[in-house]
């Protein structure tokens, strides 16, 4: 009994001590091992169907699907034709690490250590919340987008918000890999700001504030009102520079982030909720193209599909591939998506994780419709003509 106790004692106080006292990580850009406090691993498969809204109902045993409007009028909507099957996009993890997890999980080849580096990259939580959510919306309209000029509907892109995803490094220190001197705007702008006027004029996209800075030359000094998130509204004084390859071009000093927006023919929108990140965007396109054209692209079974999407229908890589592909095997799915951008060797470690799970990479959404009527689905065909 006292060996016992001592045991549940044991295990109760190793799941309060942090992980960082022991685990270790190489940082690679410094080249040096540090703590490692957290760990990506597996979290849930999840269907994109549940999430789907789009502006239509089911057709009855006789009558045209009509829509209205939010004046009123009608408006010409699709076809819903909910699938039998699911497409399921893939999640992962990231938590803090006690001591007993890490001694649990180091050996585990879909659990995968971080630094603070690892998890935050050089931003802080705050900023890295913002561009994780502002990934998984744009996520969402590229595949709206994608899937929607695949059916032959009539789409189009709009640009969006100003949001700063990184500032300019003016001197670049290649011996320490670190900027030596960024813009002068770095001393009252972050990542994750968002501009809202500069030089007294709102701004809507990054086109206009181009067009405020034409007015302007390196050194001089306006005014732009800022919404930061955790801060609120607020307006700073901001000296302009000049582009590192373009001494003529007049810059605040930042990369934007890609807010474009997606003007759509009907209203279809995909319930992300709190998930953040790109990742899903293919699983969010084919559950559109499924859902608006007649049969079972998935054959009626269960699939889980990973991998961002980019405007031309490419599909690029993802992070926690090794993970993802251990969360898809714990759900009992036996048919796994996933980018051929993501390289070999990650594919090959997927596999070695979950050996039972049908790996399928896939390089466009062409190629996954393939992978996807070759494994027993049907396949979909455009259902509207572009006007």
């Amino acid at each position: 009994m006292v060996l016992a106790g001592l045991i549940v004692v044991a295990v109760m106080v190793t799941a309060l001590v942090p992980a960082r006292l022991v685990a270790r990580e190489l940082n690679e850009r410094l080249d040096e091992m540090q703590p490692a406090p957290y760990a990506r691993v597996p979290a849930s498969a999840q269907p994109v169907g549940d999430r789907l809204t789009v502006a239509a109902s089911v057709p009855d045993d006789g009558g045209d699907v009509v829509d209205m409007t939010a004046d009123g009028s009608a408006a010409d909507v699709p076809t819903v034709y909910p699938p039998e099957g699911e497409i399921d996009f893939v999640t992962v993890s990231e938590p803090s690490q006690s001591l007993l997890s890490w001694w649990v999980g180091v050996d585990d080849p879909a659990i995968q250590l971080l630094t603070e580096e690892d998890k935050y990259g050089v931003q802080t939580p705050d900023q890295r919340r913002v561009f994780s959510l502002e990934m998984m919306r744009t996520a969402e309209d590229v595949a709206q987008y994608v899937a929607l000029t695949w059916l032959g509907f009539d789409a189009v892109i709009v640009p969006g918000d100003v949001l700063i995803s990184e500032m300019v490094c003016l001197e670049y220190s290649p011996t320490t890999n670190e900027c030596d001197r960024f813009a002068p705007s770095d001393e009252v702008l972050d990542p994750g700001d968002r501009l809202i006027e500069a030089d007294g004029i709102s701004l809507g996209s990054v086109e206009e504030l181009v067009a405020v800075l034409s007015e302007h030359a390196p050194g001089d000094v306006i005014p732009i009102k800022v919404d930061r998130r955790g801060t609120g509204t607020f307006t700073v004084e901001v000296e302009l520079t000049s582009a590192p390859d373009d001494p003529s071009r007049t810059i605040v000093g930042f990369v934007p982030f890609d807010t474009r927006r997606i003007e759509l023919p009907f209203d279809i929108d995909i319930d992300t909720g709190s998930i953040g990140g790109p990742s899903a965007g293919l699983a969010f396109a084919l559950t559109i193209i499924d859902s608006l054209s007649p049969g079972e692209l998935t054959g009626g079974r269960s699939v889980a599909v990973t991998g961002t999407i980019q405007l031309d229908g490419s599909v690029g890589p993802i992070g926690g591939l090794r993970q993802k592909a251990s969360a898809v095997d714990q759900a009992g799915i036996d048919l796994f998506l996933v980018p051929a951008a993501q390289g070999d060797d990650d594919i090959a470690a997927a596999r070695a994780v979950a050996p039972g799970l049908e790996i399928i990479s896939v390089a466009t959404l062409d190629d996954a419709i393939d992978a996807l009527v070759a494994s027993g689905g049907a396949r979909p065909v455009p259902v509207a003509q572009p006007k």
